[in-house]
């Protein structure tokens, strides 16, 4: 993941789906730099499941459980902190709040948290306390 510049929160979680189904490896390959980088990983962790042998939809709830699909990322915090700051508005705090009390649980609406900075978004800077 980190040679291939893949979001860990992102790939982790749609790595549920894909322990599930290889169908749904569509989901995560797309978030490596060298999607064949994840094909030869993937065929490895596939060989793997397949010696667990744990039941596909057990290892998918399990996996769920575990790995969220919404973290307080540092450009949703900077966004939050603004608008709080610069126009007193405090909507954008509540609705992040909102969206990480359930951080397993998908989200209708809310899909945008799930996702990383895009380049202009990106953070460089965070300060102890936030």
């Amino acid at each position: 993941m980190r040679a291939n510049a893949a979001d860990f929160t992102l790939t982790f979680r749609l790595l549920c789906d894909a322990a599930r189904s290889e169908d749904a490896d569509t989901g995560v390959r797309p978030l490596f730099a060298e999607p064949k980088a994840y094909d030869a990983w993937a065929q490895a962790w596939r060989s793997r499941l397949t010696r667990d042998g744990l039941d596909p939809r057990e290892r998918h709830r399990t996996m769920r459980s575990i790995n969220p699909a919404y973290i307080p990322r540092n450009h949703r915090v900077e966004q939050v902190l603004e608008s709080a700051v610069e126009r007193d508005d405090f909507a954008p705090f509540v609705e992040l709040l909102t969206v990480l009390s359930r951080p397993y649980e998908d989200q209708e609406g809310f899909g945008s948290y799930a996702h990383p900075p895009k380049e202009d978004e990106r953070v460089f800077q965070t300060f102890c306390g936030t």
